[in-house]
């Protein structure tokens, strides 16, 4: 009898901490910030696919760079997976050194660039570095192509016509945003006309369309092509808030062929959860590092939690 006791008591008090890991009430809404491009799409979309395996209810808010991290700073904004470096290192650094943005040490992503790209044919044609757009102004209209109004990648091209740099002085910044800039692209190439625009990997854009990216942009977007790594942004106080969230949160490390392959359906209009939900049926594995030590809301282990959830739907 003592030993029955001794074992209920044993399993009360398992029972207890792994309720106690359990996140609080207030951390069931777990909010994103979506910069509208569709590699974040891609990203929030597995995490946000996961976060409803756990029992959270994950909630996405599209705004401009700017307007993200302001909503981090104000803690309207829980998680950004698209904190670019080094380019959107300017537009950051304020937040972080006030205090008011914490960025998570490991990056979720390596190897992505990010740079002025062209057409294979416009390459081909002799358009092959920075110092080479400004011989072919005509061909290309006296523009450059870049997407949503506010984003760092806009302003490093507004900066470098703005200081004329490789004579570029007389050239126009063309924003709208990604589809916007895409929806030109595809009609330039279709009509084989000359266009340079803002280009980055991971984005299907890689395997769609044949391009290349100009060399000699290493003061503007920097070197290697202005090779990047995204890490993840959230409030200082988000993992002292929501311990088991931050947890996922810290534990998502992505690459360039899954938000590659994700981002596919959901350039075809494909709801970015259901491209998620698509390849994490497909992708189960994934979920092994991603879900370690990791609880549903209600304190159970995570893990097979979600694979029955990716399962049943």
């Amino acid at each position: 009898m003592k030993r029955k006791l001794m074992m209920a008591a044993a399993l009360m008090m398992t029972a207890a901490a792994t309720a106690q890991a359990a996140d609080p009430a207030v951390c069931r809404n777990v909010r994103f910030a979506d910069v509208g491009w569709t590699d974040i799409a891609a990203t929030t979309g597995l995490a946000s696919t996961i976060f409803q395996g756990l029992g959270y209810n994950p909630t996405k808010t599209i705004a401009s760079v700017p307007i993200t991290f302001a909503g981090i700073k104000s803690k309207q904004i829980d998680v950004f997976l698209g904190y670019w470096a080094p380019t959107m290192d300017p537009i950051i650094q304020p937040f972080v050194k006030a205090g008011t943005i914490k960025v998570l040490a490991t990056p979720n992503l390596t190897g992505a660039k990010y740079t002025l790209a062209v057409p294979d044919y416009v390459y081909n044609g002799g358009l092959k570095n920075f110092s080479d757009i400004a011989k072919y102004a005509d061909k290309l209209d006296g523009k450059i192509y870049g997407i949503e109004p506010g984003n760092d990648g806009n302003a490093l091209i507004k900066k470098m016509i703005d200081g004329n740099q490789f004579g570029l002085g007389k050239f126009k910044l063309v924003e709208s945003s990604e589809a916007g800039m895409l929806v030109e692209v595809n009609r330039a190439v279709r009509d084989k006309k000359w266009i340079v625009f803002l280009g980055w990997e991971p984005h299907p854009m890689n395997v769609q369309m044949k391009i290349d990216y100009l060399a000699g942009g290493d003061d503007v977007f920097g070197p290697n092509y202005g090779e990047a790594k995204v890490f993840t942004a959230t409030p200082p106080d988000y993992a002292a808030r929501c311990p088991n969230a931050a947890k996922l949160v810290s534990n998502l490390q992505f690459t360039t062929a899954i938000e590659n392959h994700v981002m596919v359906p959901i350039m075809n209009k494909e709801d970015a959860n259901k491209a998620a939900l698509a390849w994490l049926k497909a992708n189960p594995q994934a979920l092994d590092k991603w879900l370690a030590g990791v609880q549903t809301f209600d304190g159970k282990d995570g893990l097979p939690a979600v694979k029955a959830y990716i399962a049943a739907h």
